[in-house]
C-alpha cells in the first residue's frame, strides 16, 4: 500500500476505531449503571431511589427560571450532550464517512428503515389503541453503546465489517428516531420560542461562515438554542442534534473542529451522560408481583416482539433482499451469515427506547411495563446476537452480485489483492 493511500485509509479508519473503542468501553459502564439502578430500585432503599430523582431544582429566576426534577434535568438537559454527539457522528458519516457513498450506504440505510418500520408495526398490532398505542416508537431504537460493546467482547469472532454494518444501521436508526421524536412526541409548539431557537441556529451557521472556529464561542448560542427549544415544547434534546449537524465536517482554518469535538465530548457522553441517564431511568421496581403483572400485559410483549422479532426480520430481511437485488453490498470482510447476528443486536434498544418511553406515556403502569419489555428484549437480543455471530463464519467477503453488474464474488477476499 503506497504512502498516500495508507495515510488516507488511516485518516478514515482511525476516528472509527477510536469511536468503536469508546463505545465498547462505554457499553460496559452503561450495563453497570443499569444494574445499579435495578438493584437500588428493588432494595430496602427503593423509596430513596424515587425520592432522589424526584428532587426539584430551579435554575434562574422569574419567567426565565426553569424548575425541573432531577430526572428531567438528566433527560432534558444532560442528554442534550448525548444527542449533540450523535449529531456530530451523523454529520461525519454523511460527509466523510461510510454513508457518504450512496452505494455503500444503501444496504445499511435500507436495512435500518426495515428495522424501524417493522418493529413499530408489530408494536401497534399487539399493543392496541389508547395511550398504550402511543408507544409504537419505543422498539424503533438501537443502542449503539450496548450493541458495539457486545461486538467488542466477541473480538475476532465478529468481523470489522459486521461492526461497520451495525454502526451504520444504528446511525441511520438514530436519524429516523430523532425525526419520530420531533414529529410525533411533541405535544404542542410555541411558535415564538421555536422561532428563537431557529434564530439561534441561524446565528451559529452565520458564525461558522464567518470563520469562527473556537467551540467556546458557540456555547452561549448553544445554551440559547437549548432554552428556546425547551420552552417551545419541542423536546430540548433535538437542539443538540441540530447543533451537531451544523458543525463543519471538514477542517476550517486548518482545524478539524468536528473530530476535535468528538474526541473531547464522546468520552463525556459515553462515560458520564449515558450512565447517569441509565441510573435515572432503568430503576424499575419488580417487587410485589410487578414483574409477573408486567409480563401479562400487551405493552410489555409488544415491546419485546418489536425489538427482538422486528429487528431481526426488519434489518436482516431487508439487508438480504437489498443484497440479492444488487442495490448494495456488505462491507468487504463481512460474511452474509453475519447479517442476522448484527440484526439481532439491533434489538438492544436500551437508551433511546427508555427515552421515548418517558415521552410516550404518562401512566406509571405503562412506563413500568414498557421498561420491563425493554430490559427483557435487550437481554434476549444480546444472547441471540452472540449465538448467531459465534455460529457464523467470518473473514469472507460478500458474494452477492455487486451493483455495477459484475459477476458474483469479484471483490477481493481478505488476503487477496484488489
Amino acid at each position: 500500500m503506497t504512502g498516500p493511500i495508507r495515510r488516507a485509509t488511516l485518516a478514515v479508519l482511525s476516528p472509527l476505531r477510536a469511536f468503536l473503542h469508546a463505545e465498547s468501553a462505554g457499553g460496559v459502564v452503561l450495563v453497570l449503571a443499569a444494574l445499579v439502578a435495578l438493584v437500588w430500585a428493588n432494595s430496602p432503599a427503593a423509596d430513596g431511589y424515587a425520592e432522589f430523582w424526584e428532587q426539584e431544582f430551579t435554575l434562574g429566576g422569574g419567567e426565565a427560571g426553569i424548575s425541573l426534577d432531577l430526572q428531567h434535568w438528566v433527560n432534558d438537559a444532560l442528554m442534550v450532550l448525548f444527542f449533540f454527539v450523535i449529531g456530530l457522528e451523523i454529520k461525519r458519516e454523511l460527509v466523510v464517512g461510510e454513508l457518504r457513498d450512496r452505494r455503500v450506504a444503501a444496504l445499511p440505510a435500507l436495512a435500518a428503515v426495515g428495522g424501524v418500520v417493522l418493529p413499530a408495526l408489530l408494536y401497534a398490532a399487539l399493543a392496541g389503541g389508547g395511550e398504550a398505542g402511543r408507544g409504537w416508537g419505543i422498539p424503533m431504537a438501537t443502542d449503539i453503546a450496548f450493541a458495539v460493546g457486545i461486538l467488542a467482547l466477541l473480538g475476532r469472532r465478529a468481523s470489522t465489517g459486521a461492526k461497520l454494518f451495525l454502526l451504520s444501521v444504528a446511525i441511520v436508526d438514530d436519524i429516523l428516531a430523532i425525526g419520530v421524536i420531533a414529529l410525533f412526541y411533541t405535544e404542542s409548539v410555541g411558535l415564538w420560542w421555536l422561532a428563537a431557537a431557529v434564530g439561534g441556529l441561524l446565528l451559529a451557521a452565520g458564525m461558522r461562515r464567518a470563520g469562527v472556529n473556537s467551540p467556546w464561542a458557540y456555547v452561549p448560542v448553544g445554551l440559547l438554542v437549548w432554552f428556546a427549544t425547551l420552552e417551545s415544547g419541542v423536546h430540548a434534546t433535538l437542539a443538540g442534534v441540530a447543533l451537531g449537524l451544523l458543525t463543519p465536517a471538514r477542517p476550517v482554518g486548518g482545524r478539524d473542529i468536528l473530530n476535535d469535538l468528538v474526541h473531547s465530548l464522546h468520552p463525556v457522553s459515553a462515560f458520564l451522560v449515558v450512565p447517569v441517564f441509565a441510573l435515572a431511568n432503568a430503576g424499575v421496581d419488580l417487587r410485589g408481583g410487578a414483574l409477573g403483572d408486567a409480563l401479562g400485559q400487551s405493552v410489555t410483549w409488544a415491546v419485546v416482539t418489536g425489538l427482538v422479532l422486528g429487528k431481526i426480520v426488519g434489518i436482516g430481511g431487508v439487508a438480504h433482499a437489498v443484497r440479492r437485488l444488487g442495490w448494495g453490498t456488505l462491507p468487504a470482510d463481512m460474511h452474509r451469515r453475519e447479517i442476522l447476528g448484527a440484526a439481532a443486536l439491533g434489538g438492544i434498544g436500551f437508551t433511546v427506547s427508555l427515552f421515548i418511553t418517558d415521552l410516550a406515556f404518562t401512566d406509571a403502569a405503562l412506563i413500568g411495563q414498557a421498561k420491563v419489555g425493554i430490559l427483557a428484549a435487550s437481554v434476549v437480543s444480546a444472547v441471540l446476537g452472540v449465538v448467531l455471530l459465534l455460529t457464523a463464519p467470518t473473514g469472507t467477503a460478500d458474494t452477492a452480485r455487486p451493483p455495477d453488474g459484475g459477476p458474483p464474488g469479484d471483490r477481493a477476499r481478505p488476503g487477496q489483492r484488489e
